[in-house]
């Protein structure tokens, strides 16, 4: 199993880190059951050490093994645009989301 982690969201990352001092600063991504399709992604900037269980990509994102089921494939991507800045998760085990963009189904 795996994640691929765009470059634009390891840079972001970078970014982050450099202007909060703190090198070790990660991207937590975490599938919880909620939302309108039946789950839902939780993302956190952390600079905890990555857990016995926890699963690290390209130096910059970390997971838990029972959120990476759900993630598997998946690619994470930062978009900056006018209107807004975000990561975003293009998972293709997703076959149902909802309006907002943060809950999916499998």
């Amino acid at each position: 199993m795996n994640i691929t982690v765009d470059e634009s969201a390891v840079k972001r990352i970078e970014e982050l880190r450099s202007q909060q001092g703190k090198a070790a600063l990660m991207l937590r991504v975490t599938v919880d059951g909620g939302g309108c399709s039946g789950f839902q992604y939780r993302l956190e900037l952390s600079d905890d050490a990555p857990g016995e269980k926890d699963l690290t990509f390209s130096d910059a994102v970390v997971t838990d093994d029972i959120s990476m089921t759900f993630l598997k494939d998946s690619t994470i991507r930062f978009d900056d645009a006018l209107i807004g800045s975000e990561f975003k998760i293009d998972n293709p085990n997703a076959v149902a989301g909802c309006g907002c963009g943060t809950s999916f189904a499998v």
